[in-house]
């Protein structure tokens, strides 16, 4: 029978937590948490030296002189977080180790939360929820009933895959936006310089 691959577990993701059992009848897991040693010893005391694949989130940057350098056998790295700025790409492109990332598979939910906390702040609904709850309301009765989001100016730093879909959403407030962006994105929007040169 074919043994099945060893994969290094440096943060457990909440899909292995999750799925732990299911995954274990296919895959060894090394999890680095599991020992007492700090990470950098773990991996230099050759704990992982046969994994084949690591499962991770942004949490640790892997290196080529922190992570990398102690796995010979790595193929692939999977990172269930939406970036790869911890990861050095140009140190896998070398050595042929595959990355596979979250994407934008998280920005509509950002974007639907970031929208939701807009509404929440100047709505100020979790403030009146706490002002009913602690009785306030029996004695003071008054409570300001906040700002609508709508016809709002809104700046958004950052025009990728969340900035683009929360722009989105806020058009339908009817809201007028403005964004920093290396280039135009979206028709009809202010864009912004960056880098100290923005004095709205």
């Amino acid at each position: 029978m074919e043994s099945k691959p060893t994969v290094l577990i440096l943060n457990p993701p909440v899909v292995y937590l999750l799925h732990k059992s299911l995954l274990s009848r296919h895959f060894n897991f090394i999890n680095a948490r599991d020992s007492p040693l700090p990470l950098y010893e773990f991996l230099a005391a050759g704990n992982a030296a046969g994994v084949t694949a690591m499962l991770t989130n942004n949490n640790t940057p892997i290196t080529r002189e922190g992570v990398l350098r102690h796995l010979p056998a790595l193929r692939c790295i999977v990172n269930t977080s939406a970036g790869t700025d911890h990861i050095d790409l140009a140190e896998c492109r070398r050595r042929g180790i595959a990355v596979a990332y979250g994407g934008a598979v998280y920005s509509d939910d950002c974007a639907d939360l970031t929208v939701g906390l807009l509404l929440d702040v100047l709505r100020k609904i979790s403030a009146a929820d706490r002002f009913v709850r602690s009785g306030a309301w029996e004695t003071r009765r008054k409570y300001p009933l906040g700002n609508r989001l709508g016809g709002k100016k809104v700046g958004i730093v950052g025009m990728g895959n969340i900035g683009s879909r929360v722009a989105k959403r806020l058009e339908a407030f009817g809201c007028s936006l403005s964004y920093t962006s290396r280039k135009q994105k979206i028709q009809g929007c202010a864009i912004c310089p960056w880098k100290g040169r923005n004095h709205h």
